[in-house]
């Protein structure tokens, strides 16, 4: 079995309706790839977003991409060192 790991990551709001919902919608196929990238590098099995009011904010340093509007998200993968990869 797979060692399970867990984060708090700033996902870009951008990305969290394909992340969660599997909808493209409004992406670019760069968008897509670099969300896909992210979630096959990492190994990551869920992405939840903390809060269920939607308090995003901004940061120069989104778990992926440029800077963004972000959510603080708990991800759970099996990446033992993402960072590395």
């Amino acid at each position: 079995m797979t060692e399970r790991f867990e984060t708090i990551e700033k996902i870009p709001t951008w990305a969290l309706c394909y992340i969660i919902n599997g909808d493209p919608t409004g992406l670019s196929d760069e968008d897509i790839k670099m969300v896909d990238g992210f979630m096959q590098k990492w190994q990551v099995e869920i992405v939840s977003p903390l809060s269920q009011d939607g308090n995003a904010s901004f940061s120069h340093y989104p778990a992926f991409g440029l800077p963004a509007e972000v959510e603080d998200c708990k991800v759970i993968y099996h990446s033992e060192n993402p960072q590395t990869l």
